[in-house]
């Protein structure tokens, strides 16, 4: 089990938000924190230990006004650590050789493949040939409804009709490199992971998976190792001391350094 960064940007300032309360309107979210200091500093922070595979999230959509600030943000992250940062948010087939140029190792992608509740297998295809399935990253971040966990798009607020299950996991596994998951009932409370989306997790993980959402304790890490059978990786994004929270980023690290 390895750690995995995270940079998510939002009104060109490094924040943690509560998962869900995201808005396009008037560019609204519950904050957890807002950082004094650039996305620049983070990267440079885990450059420096030699952490790869981390995200950085542009929480605005295109359209929006603060999108140049948060997508310049983006480009100083991925500047100053380039190989070492994948970067998601409103990423297509015709700008995701840009952000790779950037210095990004990995670009990813949910809505516009999972598009109006649907799979949209041919926005699939169109990004894989733009980049290639090394290069792409799914986030598969989802949400519970009658017992069941489902994609969700457009800011995590639209339920999919596409469930996060092994054999989801197995069909789309053939078209990329990794998969990204939230777990966006939790994603920003540090109030205790998914335990069942966990244990699902851990018993398909054929190819790189990041669980994110939840973890506010070394006794959550340790669920993740457990329940995720040593083999998904995870995000602390709230609950780390970088963003104003109780674990100290060092003793993160070395807790997931050890053995189980």
């Amino acid at each position: 089990m390895r750690f995995r960064p995270c940079i998510d940007i939002h009104n060109g300032k490094v924040k943690q938000i509560v998962g869900g309360s995201l808005s396009d309107t008037e560019n609204q979210a519950e904050e957890n924190f807002v950082s004094e200091k650039d996305a620049a500093f983070y990267a440079e922070f885990y450059k420096r230990d030699g952490l790869l595979g981390g995200h950085v999230i542009l929480l605005n959509p295109e359209g929006s006004e603060y999108y140049p600030a948060t997508k310049a943000q983006a480009a100083k992250a991925l500047g100053v650590y380039p190989g070492g940062l994948q970067v998601g948010g409103g990423i297509n087939e015709k700008n995701a050789e840009e952000f790779l140029d950037m210095g990004a190792s990995h670009v990813i992608v949910t809505s516009y493949v999972f598009r109006d509740g649907r799979f949209q297998e041919e926005n699939l295809k169109k990004i894989v040939n733009a980049v290639g399935k090394e290069r792409l990253v799914l986030d598969l971040s989802c949400r519970k409804r009658d017992g069941i966990y489902y994609i969700v798009t457009d800011r995590w607020q639209k339920f999919t009709e596409v469930p996060v299950n092994g054999d989801t996991l197995s069909q789309l596994s053939d078209m990329c490199s990794e998969f990204l998951i939230h777990a966006v009932d939790v994603e920003g409370k540090a109030s205790g992971v998914e335990e069942e989306l966990l244990s699902c997790l851990g018993e398909w993980a054929k190819i790189p998976v990041t669980y994110a959402g939840g973890v506010g304790s070394f006794e959550d890490l340790e669920k993740v190792r457990r329940l995720g059978r040593g083999a998904v990786d995870v995000t602390v994004g709230s609950a780390l001391d970088l963003f104003g929270g109780s674990l100290e980023y060092q003793k993160v690290l070395a807790c997931l350094k050890e053995e189980p």
